[in-house]
């Protein structure tokens, strides 16, 4: 097929945060679409086949209107936007853009990033209790912190109450000195951070003081009716199913919760039944509860975390091919041997 090329205009107060550093957004979309870019005096010129120029000024126009909106572009940005074009779904971009949750202490504002997020934000908004499933660095845990201070701040409800079963990461780390919150302040930190980053410590410190936001393990939620509230449940996957079951007849009226988890980074012992696992399981067909898959596409972090993602996901379902087959394999075998034996 023949190359054309087009010229699109480039805002010369947008060019540095379209084109990134060393234009390394440039050479990204230049490598997806298979096109040649030229920048030069306030437009780029693209050439390639007219397919490819297409998608990547439909991917220009998105990122300059991103742009435009104040949003500083990232490769995580021009990656899910390439994504979406691939899908002709470009234009979700600046949908998603346009939901904002609410601002950092530093003014930063929260936004989903990707139609994973939005659609799981959007559980969050509908139902009373919500699941999030799926891999680090989806936004999990952050933007049910960010929904819970929103609401907070909203007088939607009166406490937040942040929670996490307090289990080893695979190590055994023998005994904490200091008081009962020193024991369990490294099981939390990863809340306090959130906390920290979206409220502030002064903030956070205030309302801790009168009650209002209560950061603890999940054992101490036991015997307890939680009105009222928005709770969130982190590292929901290294729970047990009594604990789970536990966890989620604590909640009372007015309540919103929000169960979080990764299925691939159990560290509850070999053999051992998640309590996650068991909840997808049972609650599954309950209409008042949500459940919001996330993937390797929905992952925000630093790019390589993606592909650390992905990569241990086909890694993973590899081998579970692999040992499904050698199940079959000997299973067929035992049948065979039960036939001749019989004859």
């Amino acid at each position: 097929m023949s190359l054309v090329e087009t010229i699109i205009d480039i805002p010369t107060e947008h060019e540095r945060n379209l084109f990134g550093k060393f234009d390394e957004y440039i050479k990204i979309i230049e490598r997806t679409l298979n096109v040649t870019i030229v920048a030069r005096n306030g437009e780029i010129k693209v050439i390639g086949e007219n397919s490819n120029i297409v998608k990547a000024k439909s991917v220009f126009v998105q990122l300059i209107e991103l742009s435009k909106r104040g949003n500083e572009i990232t490769e995580q940005n021009v990656n899910y936007a390439l994504s979406l074009c691939l899908e002709d779904k470009e234009e979700e971009i600046i949908k998603i853009d346009e939901d904002l949750i609410c601002h950092t202490i530093s003014g930063k504002p929260i936004k989903p990033k990707t139609l994973g997020q939005k659609a799981y934000v959007d559980q969050i908004r509908k139902k009373m209790i919500v699941f999030g499933i799926g891999p680090a660095g989806t936004g999990k845990t952050y933007l049910a912190m960010a929904m819970a201070i929103n609401a907070f701040k909203n007088d939607e409800v009166s406490k937040i109450i942040l929670t996490r079963p307090a289990i080893e990461a695979g190590e055994k780390l023998g005994f904490l000195p200091g008081d009962l919150q020193s024991k369990v302040d490294p099981y939390l930190r990863p809340l306090y951070d959130a906390l920290y980053q979206i409220m502030g410590p002064e903030g956070y410190l205030k309302n801790t003081e009168k009650g209002l936001i209560e950061v603890a393990p999940l054992a101490y939620m036991r015997g307890r009716t939680l009105d009222n509230a928005f709770i969130i449940l982190d590292e929901a996957q290294n729970t047990t199913p009594a604990q789970m079951k536990m966890f989620l007849t604590r909640i009372g009226f007015g309540s919103k919760v929000i169960v979080t988890g990764d299925l691939t980074q159990k560290d509850l012992p070999t053999g051992a039944t998640s309590g996650l696992d068991s909840a997808i399981r049972v609650l599954s067909k309950i209409d008042d509860i949500g459940f919001s898959y996330l993937t390797s596409q929905d992952v925000v972090r630093h790019p390589l975390v993606q592909k650390i993602v992905k990569a241990y996901d086909a890694y993973e379902d590899k081998h579970q091919k692999n040992d499904d087959k050698k199940k079959y394999l000997k299973g067929n075998k035992r049948v065979l041997k039960t036939k001749y034996n019989k004859q």
